[in-house]
């Protein structure tokens, strides 16, 4: 009884105050996301909080050993039916993953993400493309990858790796997506890459929260840009 009222409460507010049409089951997030170990990081390479992200979880594995595993999400997908943005960059990172696999797509996403990100600022959409070929050459994958910001070729695949990631953490997420020893998280949306300690506190704080089986939100209003830049110290990955 006391299920059935929350799921007519909660799809009255999706569908009737964000406008949003919830899709069946949506309020069994928790229990089908605690099924996995480790970290997985779903990316839509244009976003720069999921850049701060990355970066903060390479500074994590410099000091501790942990198994990150990168996915690609879409920003476009996430945002479907409200407004439109670059997907270029999505489709191209989610043909590297299926021809290359994920370690692939980190390295692209590391190359691509210097070259976007020295700056917060809007690039444009050929800045995304330049940015996705150099980056494929500077990772050392084939440049003809490229041709993928403008097919539908691997759209199945992208939407199916964006489901994969968004689905677990419910219907009003965002980006970046974290799992995190097999809970799914929309965040940590952090304003610029936490360093040496810091980033490790955060990361056992983010473990933390993701073992308190009734923790779901924490959240303030963002009142300055991110800070992008990110460059490892020198001997650093």
């Amino acid at each position: 009884m006391t299920d059935d009222l929350w799921e007519r409460v909660t799809t009255t507010y999706f569908t009737e105050r964000i406008g949003i049409e919830p899709r069946a089951g949506f309020n069994q997030r928790t229990k089908d996301a605690r099924t996995t170990p480790g970290v997985h990081l779903y990316v839509d390479p244009i976003c720069p909080y999921t850049w701060v992200a990355a970066c903060w979880l390479r500074e994590v594995s410099e000091h501790r050993e942990i198994d990150v595993r990168y996915h690609v999400m879409s920003l476009e997908l996430l945002n479907e039916g409200k407004y439109t943005t670059t997907v270029g960059p999505s489709r191209v990172a989610t043909a590297i993953v299926e021809t290359h696999g994920h370690d692939a797509f980190r390295t692209w996403h590391a190359a691509f993400g210097e070259l976007i990100f020295d700056e917060w600022r809007y690039p444009t959409p050929e800045e995304y493309h330049d940015a996705c070929g150099t980056a494929l050459h500077e990772a050392g994958l084939p440049t003809e990858l490229i041709a993928a910001a403008d097919t539908t070729e691997y759209d199945e695949a992208l939407r199916r790796s964006h489901d994969e990631g968004t689905r677990p953490v419910g219907i009003d997420g965002g980006t970046p997506v974290i799992h995190v020893d097999g809970t799914a998280f929309f965040g940590p949306v952090l304003n610029a890459v936490p360093r040496g300690d810091d980033a490790l506190r955060l990361f056992d704080g983010v473990r933390l929260l993701a073992g308190a089986p009734d923790f779901f939100e924490l959240k303030r209003t963002r009142a300055t840009p991110p800070d992008v830049r990110y460059r490892p110290i020198k001997g650093e990955a």
